[in-house]
């Protein structure tokens, strides 16, 4: 068996070890989650509403603890991590609240006696989840899922193990019956085979492309249904007649809240001419308060990144960019703390270097200067990417009409990209497919059958 070791990003110090699980262990999780599921489908809504509830109530319960897990397994700032919880323990409240609406039969005039659709749930889903929001995309899926009536399988980020384990036990102690949650320690090879098992019935990945197009040529191999929520190279569109005292705590808050490793996160920051230099100077200045540190101490602004590699690799697509002719503005140059990268800025990006075409995937703004609104919308679309995108005009119609030419799966007017339980979330292009959230994110691991009576 594999052992892996969890560093701590801040520190650099290992934190903890583990290993993965045998096949036999696996094996024992899948049985099990087929067990499950026929009881836990045929419950009711309003049980299993109750039951999400007691997972909010006892979430909240130990979110100092969980807090700090995340933070020491992935660097999250202390009070980013608790957001995250709470947000995590408000979808389960929606959907204990919601779910009725979204899952009652939906009748169809015809020219039969009665037609409807009804929505009958899949499953096992089997969810490969990341590490940069360690709890929030796990219940992303799983508060729908399981009001759904479906069963889970979790295989979450290798560093983030001690995340997936008290996810289980929340789950454990708000009630959940045995084997309708399960957490499966398992390298990517094992994942494959979960895939193919017959008792896994949908598949869901937030993660790179890489890892998109590999789980769904799996899951098109053997049928089965996947949602794809993948990379993002966010534009975030500054017209000349923007507010840039609203702008700019945005922009900071943007590009880095959680080190700027969030596929949502604006990255290409495409500013008309006439506005560009007041922007960038109001925006490096921001950018310069942001205050490094250990991220359970309550005065640091910008954590850490995950891991020592990630932060290489980002500093390489930062140095091809500058060679290429990208001016460094702030930053740019690795700093202090085991995984640290500091707020960096990047002017006159332009295509043909990284910061314009690839996803900088840290604490790094790409500033591309465009003279117009329409050469703007050009620019934000000359990207593989498609999942979030916001505008910022004081003129919101223009706004409204400059989003509506993004393709995005989400455009933002004067308000910051997110995800939102009442909103369906989700990319197009190679930033993936299908949704998750809201009614839309329900019915995605839903059988919906239609019911024809002459």
């Amino acid at each position: 068996m594999m052992s892996v070791e969890i560093t701590n990003p801040w520190t650099g110090q290992v934190d903890y070890r583990y290993d993965y699980m045998g096949s036999a262990e696996v094996e024992r999780l899948l049985a099990k989650s087929g067990d499950a599921f026929p009881a836990w489908s045929a419950s009711t809504l309003e049980q299993r509403g109750e039951i999400l509830k007691r997972i909010a109530l006892v979430m909240r319960s130990k979110k100092d603890m969980i807090a700090n897990i995340m933070s020491a397994e992935m660097g999250k700032l202390n009070r980013e991590a608790l957001a995250e919880i709470e947000k995590s323990a408000s979808a389960c409240e929606y959907y204990a609240e919601h779910a009725i609406d979204y899952l009652r039969d939906s009748n169809i005039k015809t020219e039969a006696t009665r037609s409807y659709v009804t929505y009958e749930p899949l499953g096992c889903v089997f969810a490969i989840m990341p590490w940069n929001f360690p709890v929030w995309q796990v219940f992303r899926f799983l508060a729908p899922g399981l009001m759904a009536g479906n069963v889970a399988l979790l295989k979450h980020a290798t560093n983030v193990p001690r995340c997936a384990d008290i996810i289980a036990e929340v789950l454990e102690e708000a009630g959940v019956p045995d084997g309708v949650f399960g957490v499966l320690h398992i390298d990517n090879v094992m994942a494959e085979n979960v895939i193919g098992d017959p008792r896994v019935h949908a598949i869901t990945l937030t993660g790179s492309e890489r890892a998109g197009r590999s789980v769904a040529a799996t899951a098109g191999k053997h049928l089965k249904k996947c949602v794809l929520e993948l990379g993002g190279s966010d534009p975030f569109v500054v017209l000349d007649d923007a507010d840039l005292d609203k702008t700019i705590p945005v922009a900071v808050s943007s590009r880095f809240g959680n080190a700027g490793q969030t596929c949502i996160a604006a990255k290409r920051f495409i500013v008309t001419e006439k506005i560009a230099d007041k922007f960038i100077e109001k925006f490096v200045e921001a950018a310069g308060k942001l205050k490094v540190g250990d991220p359970d101490q309550a005065d640091t602004t910008l954590a850490p990144m995950v891991r020592a590699d990630l932060r290489d690799e980002l500093h390489k697509q930062v140095q091809a960019s500058i060679h290429a002719g990208a001016k460094p503005l702030i930053g740019c140059e690795p700093g202090q703390g085991a995984s640290h990268y500091p707020a960096s800025i990047l002017d006159n990006v332009v295509p043909g270097m990284p910061a314009y075409s690839e996803e900088l995937f840290g604490p790094v703004a790409s500033i591309i200067r465009v003279k117009n609104e329409d050469e703007a919308v050009r620019v934000a679309n000359d990207t593989l990417f498609g999942l979030g995108a916001s505008v910022w005009t004081q003129d919101k119609q223009r706004g409204e009409n400059i989003a509506r030419r993004i393709k995005a799966g989400a455009t933002f007017v004067n308000s910051q990209v997110r995800s939102d339980v009442r909103l369906p979330f989700g990319g197009t292009k190679s930033s993936g497919f299908g949704r998750e959230l809201a009614e839309h994110g329900i019915h995605e691991f839903m059988n919906i059958k239609t019911v024809y009576v002459e």
